[in-house]
């Protein structure tokens, strides 16, 4: 199974550049590659000189406002193989449009949405013209599409030169393209643990997809890892309401009946698939809330928990930890609501089922 998030890089990537006359210059990099099959018979040397030759952007400067200070941003999304044989990638308008707002956030230039759309597709056309695409495989039919694999798309800006505190008035926006697989371990049980760690503060960058934003989630993370749950859980400042994943929105279905997530402000990232999921719930005639959610009516009162984002898709939370207490969601298993609105997006995903709102964009 392929992994989420290698360093296979696909052959073309996608260079922008915004220049002093006020135009964005762009242009496809064709980099060292052979066949699929034939760099898959390399020995393991010869295979890490290719891909550091295709992971390679010489002409862009190592000390910059990006690196020495996290000022830039990047988005994630996918082209997934479908059952009838085309390559289709998910919702890139949303995303195109995000990482607009997200540069314009961090006062540079934003590049447009249009030309996002439209680089991200004749990239991703390239890459499948070379051989670098999965193909559809049935046999992820059998369970959903947890193992289904996709081409996931890497966007993100960086800055031109500077060493001093500044902004990037002459930023380049780079794609690159990999293969990925399954986004979780799936022998790690799907347990939660609340942190007291933040991961924004309002007035801050929370609502912006930016390279600094995923530093404390990084490590908390990992810590969550090391004792043994799966997710961590941020809450506002304030300690008492929830607020996100480490790397994901997080949705609730209380005791009512209603679905429930925190409501969008400074703080919590507009995700997509967020969006996406709400949208799948009201299709279904369940009663969506954006609102503000205490984690103590969480312990007392939710029924089910999901996470979504780029690689989570929908993916059930079986239990959270909060201080001394633990809430069992569902008896540990999946609930219905939660396998409807994963079974769903994913078919819509990989074209076994209708795509009603115009989600899919054809390569």
């Amino acid at each position: 199974m392929a992994s989420a998030f290698t360093l296979a890089m696909h052959p073309w990537a996608y260079e922008a550049k915004y220049e002093r006359d006020g135009r964005w210059s762009e242009k496809f990099v064709e980099k060292p590659h052979m066949s699929p099959a034939e760099e898959a018979e390399l020995d393991e040397g010869a295979r890490e000189r290719l891909l550091g030759q295709r992971n390679s952007f010489p002409e862009l400067p190592l000390i910059n406002y990006t690196t020495q200070y996290g000022l830039g941003c990047f988005e994630g999304l996918k082209a997934l193989p479908q059952k009838d044989g085309s390559l289709k990638i998910f919702r890139p308008d949303e995303n195109g449009k995000r990482m607009e707002r997200s540069m314009l956030g961090l006062r540079m230039p934003g590049f447009p949405a249009d030309r996002f759309v439209d680089a991200v597709t004749e990239l991703v056309r390239r890459n499948r013209d070379l051989g670098f695409t999965p193909a559809y495989d049935p046999a992820w039919e059998k369970t959903n599409f947890a193992d289904g694999h996709a081409v996931y798309i890497r966007p993100f800006s960086y800055a031109e030169p500077g060493i001093g505190l500044g902004v990037s008035s002459y930023p380049w926006v780079i794609i690159g393209c990999t293969n990925v697989g399954s986004y979780f371990d799936p022998d790690m049980r799907t347990r939660a643990v609340v942190t007291d760690k933040l991961r924004a503060t309002p007035g801050g960058t929370g609502w912006i997809k930016c390279n600094a934003n995923y530093v404390q989630p990084i490590l908390t993370k990992k810590q969550a890892n090391e004792d043994g749950y799966m997710e961590a859980i941020f809450l506002d400042v304030t300690q008492s309401y929830v607020e996100e994943g480490s790397s994901c929105n997080i949705f609730f279905l209380m005791d009512d009946g209603k679905l429930v997530t925190p409501e969008l402000g400074d703080t919590v990232l507009p995700g997509i698939n967020r969006k996406s999921a709400l949208q799948l719930a009201a299709d279904m005639g369940v009663t969506t809330e954006e609102r503000a959610v205490p984690i103590a009516e969480v312990m007392d009162r939710a029924t089910e928990c999901f996470v979504t984002g780029t690689a989570a898709g929908v993916s059930y939370i079986e239990s959270i930890t909060y201080k001394d207490s633990e809430r069992v969601f569902n008896d540990g298993k999946v609930g219905e609501l939660t396998e409807q609105l994963a079974v769903t997006l994913k078919g819509i995903q990989y074209g076994t089922v209708e795509d009603s709102h115009g989600w899919m964009f054809e390569v």
